[in-house]
């Protein structure tokens, strides 16, 4: 039902918007006047429709059409969570995003802002036809579209830096083409407070509500460092509202723990037995090449430097300060099998690997895939057969886990894109309780009168989830699970204390990279903290290294101030008749 419901409303909802989705294109002749959806129906139709540019498939879009999606998956190849992934000739510019040689137009830098732009307009368009009907009450629907069009521009905000606000006004009297002197916060601030008062905390899935407005709110107010505005909206969400941790972590990345109680705002994907269009088509290139079902296309691949951040101390805490010293063993240069006598009649031979046996945090073999461990029930991961990058290319050894479906969940997750690509059905969460957990925990300890044991309380409540969790289990020579063993050798345990500010700064970061691994935080993260360039610059020589690569780090430039935004796309000005201006940054 959900499969058929989410299509066929998605579908007349883009049939029957009435906003151009494009920065400058004014509505399409042959569109259905507003005068004729001024009904109940047509106001849910068009809310459809915004809610429906979250996964940025629309049409008309311009720009790299993989960039658009919610999941922001492709900003992680900035940082140093990902590598791009697959050969290093394989789609260039998106090659040129992660060793940060950025061109004003790269395709990847309009597809998001193109994507985003016609989530704006969509809940413009949602506020105009409701002002157009004064016989009926669209309260929530109006708080819906407040919320949405806040949460389009957060992204706008925190991608650009300087977005232009389209407002409901600009929409009706086709003004798209709008001046950007500086951030908009204050708009974004305004339509969440705006959800706030209209919404109520009755939870429909797929759909926003008062608490996710609230939540939505504080992370506006972190972004701007106002933490003792954010700190009371967290804890009221913490403390009152309906969400709780999942006690399965993986559950936050599969079928069964789908809309559950630590999913506070997802987009809502789906498969099916033919084309999946409700399925994650931005994430389509994201799976093994190659692999237990023959996938494509091998991008976005952890980095070793996320991999080695999930070592422990021996006590079950975070190596702070020394995680990069020493390496997770991998199986970088070693092929998965070889031909002992070169004859092709004689089967080939598996080579001799023993994953890493120091110390690990568990949420590793949930987020990243590792030669020897089980890759989501399909079996023990072979190594380099299931990876497409040469020991050339800057990709590294390992696939990502979390956007992959389980393997008994295939016929339920597993979709098809246009040229027989997966378009998976996981639901991607834009925002889960642990988040806000990790955000007011970050808020308590920055603000004016900073609060240690609060912040310990949220950060051990994350880590405690983690502890008691069903663990990454052995696998036997048939590749079933040996009952009550481990994968490996998973140690965590719960903070004592926060001696000082400093050191719940750093370890509170620090969690946010373990519980988000791979879920496109991580260089907004980084950017809003303030140190983004020396982390990405230590990475990017300390890669060099672990992959022991020649020339490797010649292939990247530095990070410098002007990447801690993207550029506004040359495409967009040029459309905006130069009333849009390129950010200072990238003057």
């Amino acid at each position: 039902m959900k499969k058929k419901i989410i299509f066929s409303t998605m579908l007349v909802g883009l049939l029957l918007w009435a906003c151009a989705d494009d920065f400058t294109e004014k509505s399409a002749t042959g569109n259905i006047p507003d005068q004729d959806l001024q009904t109940a129906t047509g106001v849910e139709l068009k809310l459809t429709a915004a809610y429906s540019a979250m996964d940025g498939e629309r049409v008309n879009r311009q720009g790299e059409g993989v960039a658009a999606g919610g999941d922001n998956w492709w900003s992680d190849v900035v940082s140093d969570d990902a590598h791009r992934g697959s050969t290093d000739g394989d789609n260039t510019a998106l090659f040129q995003v992660e060793t940060l040689d950025w061109q004003t137009g790269n395709s990847w830098f309009l597809g998001r802002w193109s994507a985003l732009y016609g989530g704006v307009n969509r809940s413009n368009a949602v506020l105009a036809l409701i002002d157009q009907i004064t016989d009926q009450d669209f309260t929530r629907q109006a708080g819906e579209a407040y919320f949405l069009r806040g949460y389009f521009n957060f992204e706008l905000q925190k991608f650009y830096g300087y977005p232009s606000f389209i407002s409901v006004e600009n929409l009706v009297n086709e003004e798209f083409n709008q001046p950007n002197p500086g951030p908009i916060w204050a708009e974004i601030e305004a339509d969440f407070q705006a959800a706030i008062e209209r919404l109520d905390d009755e939870i429909i899935v797929g759909r926003a509500n008062a608490w996710v407005a609230k939540a939505f709110l504080g992370k506006a107010y972190l972004y701007q460092g106002k933490y003792d505005e954010a700190l009371p909206l967290f804890n009221d969400v913490i403390n009152n509202g309906p969400y709780a941790l999942n006690t399965e972590f993986v559950d936050n990345f599969n079928a069964a723990g789908e809309n559950g109680l630590e999913s506070m705002f997802a987009i809502q994907f789906a498969s099916d037995d033919g084309r999946s269009f409700n399925g994650n088509g931005a994430g389509t290139l994201n799976f093994p090449g190659g692999g237990p079902l023959g996938t494509c296309c091998g991008f976005y691949q952890p980095t070793q430097d996320l991999v080695n951040a999930y070592q422990t101390d021996g006590s079950g805490l975070p190596l702070l300060d020394s995680y990069a010293a020493t390496d997770v063993v991998s199986d970088y240069g070693i092929n998965s099998t070889f031909d002992h006598d070169d004859n092709e009649e004689t089967p080939e031979i598996p080579t001799d690997f023993t994953p890493h046996t120091g110390p690990l945090d568990p949420r590793l073999d949930y987020t990243v895939s590792r030669r020897g461990i089980d890759y989501n029930g399909f079996g023990r991961n072979p190594g380099k057969a299931w990876i497409r990058a040469t020991f050339s290319d800057i990709s590294g050894p390992y696939l990502p886990k979390k956007n992959v479906y389980q393997a008994d969940e295939v016929g339920a997750n597993r979709g098809t894109g246009g040229w027989g690509s997966d378009w998976s059905g996981i639901n991607y969460n834009i925002m889960r309780f642990a988040d806000v957990l990790l955000m007011a925990a970050e808020a308590a300890v920055e603000q004016t009168s900073p609060n240690l044991p609060l912040a310990l309380e949220y950060v051990n409540r994350v880590r405690d989830r983690a502890k008691n969790m069903t663990y990454v289990q052995a696998l036997d020579e048939n590749d079933d699970p040996i009952p009550d063993t481990d994968a490996a050798n998973y140690q965590i345990e719960l903070y004592a204390s926060f001696p000082d500010q400093a050191f719940a700064r750093k370890a509170i970061r620090f969690e946010r990279r373990l519980e988000f691994g791979m879920e496109g935080h991580r260089l907004f993260d980084l950017r809003r903290w303030g140190n983004a360039m020396e982390t990405i610059n230590t990475y990017i020589e300390n890669e060099a290294e672990d992959l022991d690569q020649a020339g490797y780090d010649s292939k990247f430039n530095e990070y410098q101030p002007k990447h801690d935004l993207f550029p506004i796309p040359i495409n967009a000005i040029d459309q905006s008749g130069n009333v849009l201006q390129q950010s200072p940054l990238w003057q």
